[in-house]
């Protein structure tokens, strides 16, 4: 575990993705920006007519903000061609000074994929869809030579790569083809479904990345996990902050305080994402976040790290 621990921590933001939200979100974003939050995450099915677009939002959001960095959680990967999702980053992350990761997931949700006119993949097809976007967005970044690339799902000939780095990446994987791809390319993986570090579905999944990362030759460490917590913040303790499954759903500050801790001292937590479910309204979540709990985590952590 201490190999984990010299890693950053990265506590985040999901500000919502309706267009009702629309200004809501916008001053919770900010808001998040001025209280040193490390990023913002937004959710990505453009097949919903209710919901913002995720990276004219993401944009937006950068372009209100000084500090914070912005994440789609997770690129709709199947919406997108590949070549264009990496100029996006790479036009965000000049104009951002960096501040941008790429999540990225292999589609979840077929069925309205396919309502958007797009071409149905399986499974495994899907899967190696998603490891051939995460080599070349890398290929289109950084500069370099023209880039041709014939690949099983997206060919480019002659391309510049893009004069700036390639984002971190960071995975929505699932299933255990698209969890070894995240052990063998990607910098992060948010566990699918909400699932915390007690789950044993996140444990059995891990280990799933962390094994493919050592065969790729890569230090397992150096993969951050990322939870979302769409959980409540309560003025007083609950005597149940987790539901009959044992998924983590709130309480009161310090029960925040404490299971957070001991996520990141035990169990390899490298950063939280707070929805801000529950709460009577999600700027009293947001300010407790950033005010009582994120604080308190840090400084607890590096007090037992030194």
């Amino acid at each position: 575990m201490p190999e984990r621990l010299a890693r950053k921590l990265w506590f985040g933001y999901g500000p919502g993705s309706t267009l009702a939200e629309a200004d809501e979100i916008v001053r919770g974003v900010e808001h998040a920006d001025r209280a040193g939050l490390d990023f913002f995450a937004v959710s990505d099915h453009p097949y919903y007519g209710s919901r913002l677009e995720a990276y004219a939002t993401l944009g937006l959001l950068l372009g209100r903000t000084r500090a914070i960095t912005g994440v789609v959680t997770v690129t709709n990967l199947p919406t997108r061609p590949v070549p264009l999702l990496a100029r996006t980053l790479s036009t965000l992350s000049a104009l951002a000074q960096g501040r941008v990761v790429l999540g990225i997931g292999a589609g979840g949700y077929w069925d309205d994929i396919a309502r958007f006119g797009v071409p149905r993949l399986e499974p495994a097809a899907a899967v190696r869809a998603l490891e051939e976007a995460i080599g070349l967005v890398r290929s289109l970044s950084g500069g370099g030579a023209p880039v041709t690339f014939d690949g099983e799902f997206t060919r480019v000939e002659a391309l510049d790569p893009a004069p700036v780095p390639a984002p971190p990446v960071w995975t929505g994987s699932v299933g255990p083809r698209s969890l070894a791809v995240t052990g063998r390319r990607a910098d992060g993986w948010i566990p699918g479904n909400a699932a915390d570090w007690h789950s044993p579905r996140y444990q059995a999944s891990r280990r799933i990345v962390e094994e493919a990362a050592v065969a790729a030759g890569r230090d397992p460490a150096d993969i951050a996990t990322i939870f979302n917590l769409p959980a409540r913040i309560t003025d007083r303790p609950v005597d149940a902050p987790r539901d009959e499954t044992g998924r983590w759903t709130g309480g009161s500050v310090q029960q925040w305080i404490d299971e957070l801790t001991e996520a990141v001292l035990e169990h390899g937590a490298s950063g939280f994402v707070f929805f801000a479910a529950g709460d009577p309204s999600r700027a009293k979540g947001l300010e407790r976040w950033t005010q009582e709990i994120v604080p308190a985590v840090r400084e607890a952590v590096a007090k037992e790290v030194g």
